[in-house]
């Protein structure tokens, strides 16, 4: 036992090349399940009964209510599934909307195309917006072994992740570590997740990467990217937490423009009525598709879900979410307002992100794609600390196992994963041991 707790800490079992083998082999098999899901469809719907695309029909549905001007019709449940009916028939489940005014926009604009194309134009486009932050991430790490240079609240930091050199010996092979870290990208587990559910997971991560990257460098392009992640209001609570603690005032008031004008916008063209339906119907995600479960306790990844799973009232739960919350707030503030390298400081908002909301599912995971990639480039600069690889291994593939093992076991994988990964953050942030870094022989 003494030997696999060695092991597992060390991190020794998770060679580059058994990362590659198991990526590929991930990889293969979503490929294969994604064949398999439209060989065997009919039509639009899928061998299980559903539309293609399952939670995407929802967005379709409610563009063709958009251009035949009733705005405020997809936030009915009974006219959005009268039209999700018609449109892939009489058995088809339900498939409710739950975005902002502002997001009729895009579904708009996607319901002008048939269904198959405008889902494979959506999926498409964000897959790529998602690797291209991906590969910002990577591509534009410097010496993350420095600090951050932010010694007093409200500075500016002298070095920052995402705007200096990088420099000439960081302690990676980088065309093979590259590589890999673009394969660990494309196969992870949550990618064949969100295609399968046709949802916009690609676009929350590339945001939130995309501004990540940016935040030093543009803050007022980083503040209109973490604005426009307003269509996904719940993730939203840590990050004008950190703007204002660390006084990236720039930032700040550039999201809180965004969010200003994209709320005008949705006024001026679907009416005011949109918005008080809006607020109506998320009275029904609150009580109907939270807190009675009617979704399903293992595909919520929160500690809300894990709490209502074990069999907590819903104010225990609520309670036992907030807690947490403001742990985890606490944590978050007192971190980003350290020297911390930026890479760990931007994996930590990204897990907070998600931990910090009662409602988040499993395909929601993508938003830990671009944490992934942080710790990623850090530890192979760095050296991984002491249970980073096998940590990060489980992050990475929670998302393929965590809904099954949630409904058979009732033990919440995937918040479980989120949770220690942000400890080890915390702890490593905090002066914790450093391994060498990888070399290029590790191999």
């Amino acid at each position: 036992m003494a030997g696999l707790l060695g092991t597992l800490c060390s991190g020794d079992w998770l060679t580059l090349a058994r990362a590659r083998l198991w990526a590929l082999a991930v990889l293969a098999a979503s490929a294969g399940g994604l064949v398999y899901l439209v060989a065997t469809s009919d039509g639009l719907i899928d061998y299980q009964g559903r539309p293609l695309g399952t939670d995407f029909s929802n967005v379709h549905a409610a563009g063709t209510y958009v251009l035949e001007g009733q705005p405020a019709a997809p936030f009915d449940p009974r006219l959005q599934h009268a039209r999700e009916r018609a449109i892939f028939g009489a058995t088809t489940p339900f498939y409710g909307w739950h975005y902002p005014p502002f997001f009729l926009a895009v579904a708009a604009a996607l319901a002008l195309m048939p269904y198959p194309l405008a889902l494979i134009v959506w999926q498409g486009v964000t897959l790529a917006l998602y690797l291209l932050a991906i590969k910002a991430i990577v591509s534009s790490c410097p010496d993350i072994a420095r600090e951050d240079g932010r010694k007093r609240p409200g500075a500016r930091a002298s070095t920052t992740f995402a705007g200096s050199a990088k420099p000439d010996v960081d302690g990676r092979d980088k065309p093979g570590h590259d590589a890999l870290l673009y394969l660990l990208a494309l196969a992870y587990p949550a990618v064949f997740v969100n295609l399968g559910h046709g949802h916009n997971g690609f676009l929350t991560a590339a945001l939130i990467g995309f501004a990540l990257v940016q935040l030093d460098r543009r803050p007022a392009l980083a503040g209109i990217l973490f604005g426009l992640l307003a269509y996904k209001p719940q993730f939203g609570l840590m990050i004008p937490l950190v703007l204002v603690a660390t006084g990236r005032w720039r930032t700040a008031f550039a999201a809180a423009a965004t969010v200003v004008l994209l709320i005008l916008a949705a006024t001026l063209a679907f009416g005011i009525e949109t918005w008080r339906a809006f607020v109506t119907f998320a009275e029904y995600t609150r009580t109907i598709v939270l807190e009675t479960g009617e979704t399903g306790w293992h595909k919520i990844q929160s500690v809300f879900a894990w709490a209502r799973m074990w069999g907590a009232p819903v104010s225990l739960a609520y309670a036992v979410q907030g807690a947490v919350t403001l742990v985890i707030a606490a944590a978050l503030m007192r971190l980003w307002r350290s020297p911390a390298p930026f890479a760990l400081k931007a994996a930590a908002l990204c897990l907070a992100a998600i931990l910090a909301t009662p409602y988040s599912l499993d395909y929601d995971l993508m938003v830990l794609a671009p944490a992934i990639a942080f710790l990623g480039v850090d530890g192979l600069a760095r050296g991984f600390a002491p249970w980073h690889k096998t940590a990060l291994a489980l992050l990475w593939i929670a998302p393929l196992v965590a809904r099954g093992v949630a409904q058979v076991t009732l033990i919440p994988l995937g918040v479980i994963a989120m949770l220690v990964m942000l400890a080890l953050v915390l702890r490593r942030a905090n002066g914790g041991r450093t391994a060498a870094p990888v070399p290029a022989a590790a191999q």
